[in-house]
């Protein structure tokens, strides 16, 4: 039996970073997961325990560290390039690199009304990402959205589908719509206002999922990547996976009650998943830019 490494060997950190800018009273926050993913050629590491190519997981997380206090860490997209280019541009064998990020988002607490200059509280699940790749003197850049749970008490339904003898689903022309949005876009080109687009972009997403009267999940999920392509021409491609998160009537009649799309259990399993991508027809060619997600 022949043995052989593969052509793709990863060296790999993970930091959870806080920074705290201090501009006079007023403080400002950045909470962040930061993933380094270094490629190179480091098949004498596997093979020999030659660690002559290898950068040292400890390294790449003081340079995340270094980099955070020797500069404002700006928006992650900003960040990740800055992280990624000097990996690939400061170490011979490192031949590219992708810099993973979740902000972790946080708001000021009110206080009177006002917000507080140094208080905060964590503002859910939602997480803002980015994964940044560095390779062949390119760059390539996938932001989204994360753990955005959304719901419309109406607007949805449900009918049409095979049925046989194991489908037990009732048809509905009336049911709660809700999902846990992973929303992932491609964008073309890096001169671009990074926070002004991911606040765009998400306001359409929500949007077309409040206002498209949908028949079918995997319709919302093509409307809602369809209408960032329209309104966002940075962006080349998003992809969107959807868990469907059912909501069932609860059956009142026991009780000789009637349940008029009132009354609902919320199960988290099983669930169907959602899945699609929209390209747009001139897109750029996507590259590394998928590669690990």
């Amino acid at each position: 039996m022949a043995i052989t490494l593969g052509p793709n060997q990863y060296g790999k950190a993970e930091v959870r970073l806080v920074t705290v800018r201090r501009d006079g009273p007023v403080h400002h926050l950045k909470d962040l997961t930061v993933s380094t993913s270094l490629r190179g050629e480091l098949a004498a590491t596997h093979l020999t325990g030659d660690n002559a190519g290898v950068l040292a997981t400890d390294t790449q997380k003081n340079t995340v560290y270094a980099f955070a206090k020797e500069a404002p860490v700006g928006e992650i997209e900003d960040f990740g390039l800055r992280l990624a280019r000097h990996f690939v541009g400061t170490q011979e064998n490192i031949t590219g690199a992708r810099i993973k990020i979740d902000e972790h988002g946080w708001d000021r607490i009110a206080v009177g009304a006002e917000p507080h200059d140094h208080a905060f509280s964590r503002s859910g699940d939602e997480r803002r990402t980015t994964a940044v790749t560095v390779q062949d003197g390119r760059a390539w850049i996938v932001s989204g959205i994360d753990g955005l749970t959304l719901l419309k008490s109406t607007g949805s339904e449900f009918h049409g589908f095979p049925r046989d003898e194991y489908t037990t689903l009732a048809e509905t022309g009336d049911r709660i719509l809700a999902t846990a949005v992973t929303a992932k876009w491609r964008y073309q080109g890096e001169d671009i206002d990074w926070a002004s687009s991911h606040r765009e972009i998400r306001r359409v997403m929500l949007e077309t999922f409040a206002t498209k009267h949908s028949l079918s999940l995997q319709q919302t999920l093509y409307a809602m990547g369809s209408a960032v392509l329209e309104a966002r021409p940075e962006v080349a491609e998003v992809r969107l996976s959807l868990p469907n998160k059912h909501h069932f009537l609860v059956d009142l009649s026991p009780f000789g009650l009637k349940n008029d799309n009132e009354v609902f259990y919320a199960a988290d399993r099983p669930y169907g998943l959602i899945e699609g991508t929209i390209l747009r027809d001139d897109a750029e060619d996507a590259g590394p830019a998928w590669d690990l997600h």
